[in-house]
């Protein structure tokens, strides 16, 4: 929690209630009084003092202190993730030997820009072209099936190519998570490869948000490292994510140490659940809960136990009761696999 200042006026006014308590017959309001000027002194005193509190207080990392955040990135070697440019394939026709260049610009329906980023050559109708998105964030993520149109036309190759082959984009690292990253490495410095280390690698990459480590795993000196990615709606990482974390670990990793990062098999959890009052709103706030709750407690192997299930479902806004079918009782996952929300049937 954050240290909020009191105003001068503030503190002038809470010594002089101090003084007309304490003090029997006492007004601290009337001018020309001793209580008048006392108040004053120590209200600028103590003005003083929580001037130098808060300039301390901002002195650490905070998610509403930017500045200080800066500096402790740049002493400890924290770099703000930036925002990741979609990367996509996109399928164009047209005649025979004809060449989209590297760097032709194609634009989608709402205004956002890809660039080819190698030569396309036509050939039996048509060309795979890998393109880039020119701005970065999620908002550049594309889907399989959306059409872009050539900035500048090609003669002979049709104006629109259609994406086949998906690609997702990352936003820069909020406030919040860059502080909070920062705050793990205060917490636990860097020390030649412990569990902390990897941890710490992994989520210097976009997207990355929560990962594992298990030692040991295939045999002395051997390391598996986990990951998931919470702002995407599957938060199970691709396998471009898992190379671009292996890449980052296998750089800095102990030389002796044997890692293996992988991408975990998602377990979705069902619920059977019929709320008391069973309304739209009651259900979306419990599905709400439970997501919450996942994000929260499931990790590889883990246990999800099923009083905090319960828990979750109780607290959720506008519930009074409910009775639940499933699960029954604590949902465990295997090794390499981890919990995450599945469907919720709600019986009428």
């Amino acid at each position: 929690m954050s240290f909020s200042r009191p105003s001068l006026t503030a503190l002038n006014q809470r010594v002089r209630v101090d003084f007309d308590t304490r003090l029997e017959g006492a007004d601290s309001r009337l001018r020309r009084n001793v209580i008048d000027v006392t108040a004053g002194v120590h209200a600028a005193t103590a003005d003083s003092l929580h001037a130098d509190i808060a300039t301390r207080a901002r002195f650490f990392p905070a998610p509403d202190n930017p500045e200080a955040n800066a500096r402790w990135a740049s002493l400890k070697g924290v770099i703000r993730k930036a925002a990741v440019a979609a990367t996509a394939t996109a399928t164009l026709t047209g005649t025979d030997s004809l060449t989209a260049e590297a760097g032709t610009i194609l634009v989608r329906r709402d205004g956002l820009t890809y660039r080819i980023t190698a030569d396309a050559t036509i050939a039996a109708g048509t060309a795979e072209a890998a393109i880039v998105a020119v701005d970065g964030g999620v908002a550049t993520s594309i889907e399989i099936g959306q059409q872009l149109t050539f900035q500048s036309p090609v003669a002979g190759i049709s104006a629109t190519a259609v994406v086949s082959a998906a690609g997702l984009g990352e936003d820069e690292e909020s406030e919040a998570d860059f502080c909070g990253r920062i705050q793990e490495v205060l917490r636990a410095a860097a020390a030649g490869g412990k569990a902390d280390d990897y941890v710490r690698w992994a989520k210097e990459v976009a997207g990355v948000t929560r990962a594992w480590v298990e030692a040991n795993w295939d045999g002395l000196g051997t390391v598996r490292v986990s990951f998931v990615m919470d702002g995407r709606e599957d938060i199970i990482p691709e396998a471009g994510d898992v190379a671009a974390v292996d890449a980052v670990i296998q750089a800095v990793r102990p030389v002796t140490a044997d890692v293996t990062v992988i991408a975990l098999t998602p377990d979705p959890l069902a619920f059977t659940i019929t709320p008391v009052p069973d309304t739209p709103a009651v259900r979306a706030a419990i599905a709400a809960e439970l997501r919450d709750l996942i994000s929260r407690e499931a990790e590889p192997a883990g246990t999800v136990p099923l009083s905090h299930i319960r828990e979750a479902i109780s607290i959720a806004a506008g519930e009074t009761d409910y009775v639940m079918a499933s699960p029954s009782g604590p949902v465990t996952a295997a090794p390499g696999h981890i919990s995450t929300m599945g469907p919720i049937t709600w019986p009428s």
